[in-house]
Parts: structure tokens; sequence; C-alpha cells
């Protein structure tokens, strides 16, 4: 079975640093484009980054662009979040993302995948 696990939520003071981790299995990670979203109450889920398949090619959100920083490591299928110089805006659950696709024969099938989320706080 496909899982996405997020890990490394928490509490941070503003200015702050945290790294998320997301470890995948059931599924071959190397072919999938990964991707950091966050959902904070009553509004609406934001991509934050992303990062293509081989990890060639990253975007990021303007609002975090030159404080975040996302990574993978395809050898131990995880994707990672640098979070530095945080601030009470980014408080938020943050959900790993997996977009790529699955062969049977000549058929090819797209795929989504989402995480459960982990918290980030960011308060004083």
């Amino acid at each position: 079975q496909v899982q996405l696990v997020e890990s490394g939520g928490g509490l941070v003071q503003p200015g702050g640093s945290l790294r998320l981790s997301c470890a995948a299995s059931g599924f071959t990670f190397s072919d999938y484009a990964m991707s950091w979203y966050r959902q904070a109450p009553e509004k609406e889920r934001e991509l934050v980054a992303s990062i293509t398949s081989a990890g060639g090619t990253t975007n990021y959100a303007d609002s975090v662009k030159g404080r975040f920083t996302i990574s993978r490591d395809n050898a131990k299928n995880t994707v990672t979040l640098q979070m530095n110089s945080l601030k009470p805006e980014d408080t938020a659950v943050y959900y790993c993302n997996a977009v790529g696709t699955s062969r049977v024969r000549f058929n090819f099938f797209p795929n989504n995948y989402w995480g459960q989320g982990t918290q980030v706080t960011v308060s004083s």
C-alpha cells in the first residue's frame, strides 16, 4: 500500500527553523515529482514547494522563497523541507504530495498521493 508519512513538525519561535521529512513507500518514488503543501485553518491548501523526480528543478511559493528549501533522496525514498526564518504566517498543517504515473502494459495511469500532514506552529 502507498504511504507518505510526514514528520518533524512542532512548535517553534518566530525566526526559528524546522526540518520536515516525508518517508514514501508503496510506489516507485524516483518516478514521482514531490511537493509540500500547507493548509492553515479556514484557508485553502496552497503549494509551498515542489521538486522534479530527479531533483533537478525546484519551485517555491513567493511567500517562502529564500527561506525554505526542498530536497529529495531517491535512494532513501524521502523528501525534505528545510524551513528557516519562520514566521507566524507559516503556521499550518504541512502535507507531502506525490504525483506521477503507474504503468500496466501500454497504459499509463496518473497517481496523486497525499500524506496525513504534520502540524507546524510558529508562535512566541
